[in-house]
């Protein structure tokens, strides 16, 4: 049950006033009311202190991740005597470890400090990118010394993706559900979208930067796309070792925060989940986590749309230069792509969240980006200009469905390690779907690529129907619990009562 609360916490200066206390049934102790003023300046003050930082660092992950398909159209599979489907596979090989390593690393997130464990691996993911020439103290120490920007042979480009992917693994999952702890359901998506932006954003900066870096051809000897590894890996170590001092902890420990506003977000956070909690990872809680069908359907939903994201930021320069274009002015053009996509994405999460309805924009997205595939598909009897257009519309639509996949699965999760463990299953299981857009843009069939696209559409559609799937079995449990098909639960011993996450009885889902 909620607490019920009659006076302020904090009048308008900040002094915490002597209140009475309540207790609620399942023993929690509750201020009796909080004042809208200091509650409206906490979420604030999460805004500036949780998302920047994060949102920052996953603008240089993705960067990170996708400047290889920049790198790809300034020479790098002619330097390394690339042939067939050698760049798909190197793609491929970044999967392997980021799907298996997702879950442990967010286990791991759980008993770490966030701004210890992040700042950690992106520390690693940045100097995985230096060079495969030994260097006898570092190997040593054990600490990863190859770099893409300086690799010599296709083999050590393939190793180097396959530790970046082992060290990105528990970034995205582990910053998703550090965001899903600081705000109400209906608050998280705008949140969600904003960190997202940051990924778009980089489509945009990642493009800026390759085309800038291109011209540093020749300097030191190096050709310009190992300018843009080298430099883009140096930006990364060096805000790594920054991020330590700026990415927040967990609400029980935030450091920016004073007692007052730190006991009015955990009450506001408490209030908005009832008594969905779960805080200790047991035999019964484990079971309840990975039987739960809602984490594999909402796997499914951003698998399908996941291939989409991935195949824009891996294969649009790509696409781009085949309509003629030089390497420079696809780079230049997809620019644009991203900004767009970024400001639909923002105007999307305001309005989800206003609404506080999810189905109806993970299917608009998946209907816009549907129009692109069809155009692609059918490019040999469409202009240049309508092919361009198709980019945008598979871009934008997936950025429209992606993250709403992410925060509706988020929303609909109770509890400390329910979130932590589905978010990274998610996300984990979910990029698979980077696996297949690896794979499915065959070179030989380049610059039409009927394989691709067609398959990208097809699970585009997959996205839509387990979304819609996702939708009737929310609406099905909800009226389940409003004819009280589920108090039987409140039988249970209470400290099982107290540890079953979104299984309470007094939950309700969202869509």
């Amino acid at each position: 049950m909620d607490v019920m609360y009659e006076k302020p916490v904090l009048t308008e200066d900040g002094v915490a006033p002597k209140v009475s206390v309540s207790t609620d049934d399942l023993g929690h102790k509750g201020l009796l009311q909080m004042d809208p003023t200091a509650e409206k300046k906490v979420v604030r003050k999460c805004d500036l202190h949780v998302m920047p930082m994060i949102s920052l660092l996953y603008m240089l992950a993705f960067v990170d991740r996708i400047n290889i398909g920049n790198a790809r159209i300034q020479g790098l599979e002619k330097s390394l005597d690339m042939k067939g489907n050698n760049y798909n596979i190197a793609l491929f090989v970044f999967f392997i470890p980021y799907i298996l390593f997702e879950v442990p690393s967010n286990i791991i997130l759980r008993k770490v400090a966030p701004s210890t464990w992040l700042s950690f691996i992106m520390l690693c993911w940045g100097e995985s990118k230096q060079t495969d020439t030994p260097l006898p103290l570092r190997t040593r120490l054990g600490i990863v010394t190859t770099c893409m920007g300086l690799t010599k042979s296709y083999a050590g480009l393939v190793v180097c993706r396959f530790l970046l992917g082992f060290f990105e693994a528990g970034f995205v999952p582990g910053c998703i559900y550090l965001i899903s702890m600081y705000y109400k359901r209906y608050e998280l998506q705008w949140r969600v979208n904003l960190f997202f932006c940051a990924s778009i954003l980089s489509g945009a900066f990642g493009g800026l930067l390759a085309y800038a870096l291109a011209n540093m051809s020749g300097i030191g000897g190096y050709e310009g796309w190992r300018w843009i590894f080298i430099i883009e890996g140096l930006i990364t170590v060096v805000v790594a070792c920054l991020a330590k001092f700026f990415v927040v902890d967990w609400p029980e420990t935030s450091k920016f925060l004073n007692h007052d506003e730190r006991e009015i977000l955990l009450r506001r956070l408490r209030e908005d989940v009832a008594a969905a909690r779960m805080d200790r990872l047991d035999k019964k809680a484990t079971r309840r986590v990975f039987s739960d069908w809602k984490i594999y359907v909402g796997t499914i939903m951003y698998f399908g749309v996941v291939n989409t994201g991935y195949s824009t930021s891996f294969f649009t320069p790509t696409i781009l230069q085949q309509l003629g274009w030089t390497a420079i002015r696809a780079q230049v053009y997809s620019i644009p792509i991203y900004i767009t996509s970024a400001v639909i994405t923002l105007f999307t999460a305001f309005c989800t969240d206003r609404l506080r309805h999810r189905y109806t924009f993970t299917i608009i997205g998946v209907c816009v980006a549907t129009v692109g595939y069809v155009i692609l598909l059918a490019q040999k009897t469409v202009p240049v200009g309508a092919r361009y257009m198709a980019v945008y519309l598979i871009t934008v639509g997936g950025y429209i469905t992606q993250p709403v996949t992410l925060a509706w699965l988020s929303n609909t999760m109770g509890g400390h390690y329910k979130r932590s463990i589905s978010s990274a299953l998610q996300i984990g299981l979910g990029n698979c779907g980077g696996i297949v857009a690896s794979n499915i843009y065959i070179t030989t069939q380049a610059p039409t690529y009927p394989v691709g696209f067609g398959v990208s559409l097809g699970l585009l559609w997959l996205c839509g129907l387990a979304c819609t799937v996702f939708v009737i079995g929310l609406r099905v449990e909800n009226k389940k619990r409003d004819r009280g098909e589920r108090d039987d639960r409140f039988g249970l011993p209470k400290e099982e009562l107290e540890n079953l996450g979104d299984d309470h009885p007094s939950f309700r889902y969202g869509y």
